[in-house]
């Protein structure tokens, strides 16, 4: 494993920054640094730093451990985990994870590094053993469930990573990782964005003779989510994400600093977003996340209603809007049709821009106890742009008559069947909506495998099933069992491929953190 030289360093720096944005001194010291992180950290701070130890265990080598560590497969080492804290505040600044071989550790060192909490600089000056540190790798890294505990970030927020060993008379004493969020030791405020996604259940309107049209039904999602963070600059650059997902944040936040005449712009970074166009509703939240952190950065406090207006949001469905403020399962209005100020003819909310979002008529919790299956094949994307507006335009009106039997099934069979927490009957609603009014031209315009999914996820168990907006993402509900549903969803995928993820309603709406 060959040590990374200056030049190599600096340019996995450079990397780093391509992904998350510009870095402060202090994040470019830690990752590069040679000498005791433990005392950059007390200089940074000001404070002692102490250890505790979550992890420590005689292990057998793996393959990677033996290659870092030059030793054989199946070698005793120590696996020690430990939290570098802030004594005063308490605040943990460094997650660690070090491998040391058994057979290199003379027996004094050994019982020093198995007391635990003393950090291994000083373990090495205590026993004055002549070293150095060879830096091999330096990236981002997704924090994941554990780190996200650990630091209190969401799981999906990005975090520095760098490994180095510890060099002792030419042979790798000690192999280390070290981690930390990309929000610490920076030199500015960032604002964190944490918005959920949704399944678009139905829209419940699209015949207009009641002078109203659209009107929609939803459920929040705790996953797949975005999750994105901003902090000033004279103008606006986005790192992160795919190339869709910048273009997205991109015309946000030109669209909030241009309708709010904000005096400067962002540079903000995009950690997560649900894949675009499988109905999942990724475009209104990015746009609604990347919204929340200018308008938080800048010290403007609209609701987000107006900021869905002015990103051009939430003019055919108001889920996503409503999801991103208060979560939960979600009733909109619909908007006014045919009529001065209200809505001219049928299209979608990408199409919509000036209309404002539609009232919320009820918003209940969605059970804990319920679980969503989310199964998104690899096959096109769901209608968007101007073919999902020509859908619309040659699709609508659908009949009245469906209507009415889809509004009745979402009034007295699903809603009560929610609240009075009857699995049965609201997945029976759910399974009936797929064959009514504009659910129906939906699902009548997916890939074979969309309504074998359907079929499939009941038939091994779910209460209900459906597909999200146009698709081709579907979703299942049920409560125990919802494994078995999700092996069966993978066996009808097959060879076509995709996602299967078993995830759970959110009942608040989007976070926002300064740090």
């Amino acid at each position: 494993m060959e040590p990374l030289t200056a030049e190599k360093i600096s340019e996995k720096v450079h990397e780093i920054e391509q992904r998350v944005g510009r870095l402060s001194p202090m994040q470019k010291v830690l990752i590069g640094t040679d000498g005791s992180v433990t005392n950059l950290l007390e200089m940074a701070t000001g404070h002692p730093v102490t250890i505790t130890t979550r992890v420590q265990e005689v292990v057998a080598a793996d393959p990677g451990t033996a290659a870092a560590l030059e030793i054989e497969p199946g070698d005793e080492v120590n696996y020690r985990v430990v939290e570098l804290k802030d004594s005063v505040t308490g605040e943990v600044l460094i997650y660690a994870v070090s491998r040391t071989p058994l057979r290199r550790l003379a027996p004094e060192f050994r019982q020093d590094l198995m007391r635990a909490d003393i950090p291994i600089g000083r373990i090495l000056s205590r026993h004055r053993i002549e070293s150095r540190r060879e830096i091999t790798d330096a990236r981002v890294i997704q924090a994941g469930t554990d780190l996200a505990r650990t630091f209190n970030v969401h799981r999906f927020e990005s975090m520095l990573s760098r490994k180095y060993r510890i060099i002792h008379r030419e042979e790798p004493l000690i192999a280390i990782e070290e981690v930390f969020p990309c929000t610490s030791f920076a030199d500015e405020v960032r604002v964190l964005v944490d918005a959920p996604s949704r399944i678009h259940i139905t829209l419940l309107d699209m015949n207009g003779a009641s002078g109203r049209v659209d009107g929609g039904v939803g459920v929040t999602l705790d996953e797949p989510g975005c999750v994105l963070d901003a902090r000033k600059s004279a103008d606006i650059s986005v790192h992160g994400g795919d190339e869709g997902g910048r273009h997205r944040v991109l015309g946000a936040a030109r669209a909030v600093v241009e309708g709010l005449r904000l005096p400067g712009g962002a540079e903000i970074t995009l950690h997560a977003a649900a894949r675009q166009h499988a109905g999942l509703g990724s475009g209104t939240q990015v746009a609604l996340a990347t919204a929340a952190a200018l308008c938080r950065l800048y010290d403007r406090d609209l609701p987000v209603p107006d900021l869905a207006r002015i990103v051009g949001r939430g003019g055919t469905s108001g889920i996503g809007t409503a999801a991103f403020e208060q979560g939960g399962f979600i009733l909109d209005g619909g908007h006014r049709f045919g009529s001065p100020g209200g809505k001219q003819d049928f299209r979608p909310s990408a199409a919509s821009r000036g209309i404002a979002p539609p009232p919320v008529l009820a918003r209940h919790r969605f059970p804990e106890d319920w679980r969503i299956l989310l199964v998104t094949p690899d096959v096109e994307a769901g209608a968007h742009g101007g073919r999902e507006v020509d859908i619309f335009r040659t699709h609508c009106p659908v009949p009245l008559d469906e209507v009415r039997e889809l509004c009745h099934e979402v009034l007295m069979r699903m809603i009560p069947g929610l609240v009075e927490h009857d699995l049965d009957l609201f997945g029976s609603a759910v399974n009936r909506v797929q064959h009514l009014g504009f659910k129906k031209v939906e699902v009548a315009m997916q890939h074979p495998i969309i309504p074998a999914l359907l079929e499939g996820t009941v038939q091994a168990g779910a209460a209900g099933a459906g597909l999200s907006s146009f698709g081709p993402t579907v979703y299942a509900i049920g409560d125990s069992g919802m494994e078995d549903v999700a092996r069966a969803a993978k066996e009808v995928l097959g060879d076509c491929g995709g996602s299967v993820l078993l995830t759970r309603a959110r009942n608040c709406g989007a976070g926002v953190r300064v740090g």
